[in-house]
């Protein structure tokens, strides 16, 4: 069973999404999308300053199994990406939801979500 943290919202998509205190999100892979992919040995990470439209495809990741597209959860401009997935994308792996966040996100004003809530997203991550 995947670990789904209660304390986050997620993406039918499989991207979990953390508010932060500055009012940004981060943005990273879920659990259960992760261990889906496999060991994964690349990511693409989108441009600090890029706009993002609502489920436009922003990132990849690389697995020994297959590419992947990351979706933008919601409306916004990338404020910060996290580095250290260039030389260690493994870290999604290790740490989904800690080290392996892949971005950051300033939503755009006024920007709607219909990010689902963790047994919601549950509900979705076993029906495969």
């Amino acid at each position: 069973m995947s670990n789904i943290p209660a304390d986050l919202k997620y993406a039918r998509t499989h991207e979990w999404v953390r508010q932060l205190a500055d009012g940004n999100i981060e943005v990273g892979i879920s659990d259960h999308a992760q261990a889906a992919l496999g060991d994964l040995v690349f990511v693409e990470l989108p441009q600090v300053g890029r706009t993002l439209a609502a489920q436009e495809a922003c990132a990849v990741v690389e697995s020994v199994k297959a590419a992947s597209d990351l979706y933008a959860p919601i409306a916004g401009s990338v404020v910060a990406v996290n580095e250290a997935l260039g030389k260690e994308p493994e870290l999604i792996n290790q740490d989904p939801y800690g080290r392996g966040w892949v971005m950051r996100v300033k939503p755009a004003a006024g920007a709607k979500s219909d990010l689902l809530s963790a047994s919601d997203y549950q509900a979705i991550a076993d029906e495969g």
